[in-house]
């Protein structure tokens, strides 16, 4: 049997969560024997954590977490995770930005890799972030060798057995990629897929504000350190 949970993080995405999940159970349900879907309301401020919960009541399969204050975009993805019941597990976003049709060819290559990594072949974001986001997978792949096409992609499929092995710490915009520098260190077998994305529907992106990239770069050098020091 496949079991799969889909892990989102959630902030103030009131406009678009209902057809997210809605989106989740047509698309990734039929192809798996038993469906979970783990959503981090990370301290919202709309109507977000009202409506999951709504939701949680008539399907049981979706399950709401709650952050009573915003924690941060990599603290919701590492709860969202780390909650997980089934064996694989898929990190998506929350904002309809990726197809989850595109899910049946990632679960036909977990039968040989430990995970599946997307990239996108053609990001639908403002030239700012595809700047910054080429950018710093360039520099993720600098300090820790070869790493990921496009480390930030929010379209991960992996086995149960990755989050059993490994910890994370990162609790911001550097989640993704501590948690692929970790899991490539610890040995298992990454393979990458092009995924597609489309522009955001409603609501808005907080990932190029400067204080999310400084905590980044912070969490960045602070990890590179801590693994020159063997840690």
């Amino acid at each position: 049997m496949t079991s799969l949970t889909v892990s989102m993080p959630a902030y103030n995405e009131a406009e678009n969560i209902r057809a997210m999940i809605d989106l989740v159970r047509e698309k990734a349900g039929p192809l798996v024997d038993e469906l979970e879907i783990v959503v981090v309301n990370d301290g919202s401020k709309d109507d977000t954590a009202a409506i999951v919960e709504a939701i949680s009541r008539q399907d049981p399969r979706v399950r709401l977490i709650n952050h009573a204050v915003n924690l941060g975009y990599g603290a919701a993805v590492r709860d969202a995770v780390w909650a997980a019941g089934k064996e694989l597990i898929l990190l998506t976003d929350s904002d309809l930005q990726f197809d989850l049709a595109e899910l049946g060819r990632f679960l036909q290559r977990i039968d040989g890799a430990d995970m599946v990594i997307g990239y996108r072949y053609a990001r639908s974001d403002p030239w700012h972030r595809r700047l910054f986001g080429h950018g710093w997978s360039w520099l993720v792949n600098l300090l820790f060798g070869y790493t990921a096409r496009d480390v930030d992609c929010a379209f991960k499929l992996f086995k149960r057995r990755v989050i059993e092995t490994i910890h994370v710490e990162s609790g911001g915009a550097m989640f993704s990629a501590e948690f692929l520098v970790r899991a490539k260190r610890a040995g298992f077998k990454i393979v990458e897929e092009p995924v597609s994305h489309h522009p955001r529907r409603a609501g808005s992106q907080t990932g190029a504000r400067p204080d999310v990239i400084l905590r980044a770069f912070r969490e960045l050098l602070k990890m590179r350190w801590r693994m020159w020091m063997g840690k």
